[in-house]
């Protein structure tokens, strides 16, 4: 199941983090999945309850966000939201020759340290761990 692959992946990078910055939970952590990226959210969320077992995680929530597909077109610049599958044919002049510009996005964008667990002098408010797409 890719969606487990996915999660493993998740809860490595924010456990690494969450261990860096001396935290000792996490209460919640939010992902931007692009609709074409091919990862099912719901899946994804079952994984990662189960990913999430064992590690500084155990317990967390993981909110998801969907960000719609958009291509650009190069010879006119009009920007459109695709659909799945992608329409790479620019609305406006027809040209071919565009290029995807969301909605391939699988990004850790938020990570909420659990209350009072932060090494002293971190606050414990949101932190931006990750940004890939």
């Amino acid at each position: 199941m890719h969606e487990m692959s996915v999660a493993l992946s998740v809860v490595d990078q924010v456990e690494q983090a969450a261990r860096a910055r001396g935290a000792l939970g996490v209460q919640h952590v939010h992902l931007d999945i692009g609709e074409l990226a091919g990862v099912v959210s719901d899946s994804l969320r079952f994984c990662f309850g189960l990913a999430c077992a064992g590690t500084l995680l155990e317990g967390s929530e993981l909110v998801t966000r969907s960000v719609p597909g958009s291509a650009r077109c190069a010879p006119c610049g009009r920007t459109w939201d695709t659909g799945m599958p992608p329409d790479m044919l620019c609305p406006d002049c027809r040209a071919a020759a565009t290029e995807l510009v969301a909605g391939r996005e699988l990004r850790i964008t938020e990570v909420r340290w659990a209350a009072d667990t932060a090494a002293p002098g971190s606050p414990a408010q949101p932190a931006t761990i990750l940004e890939e797409s």
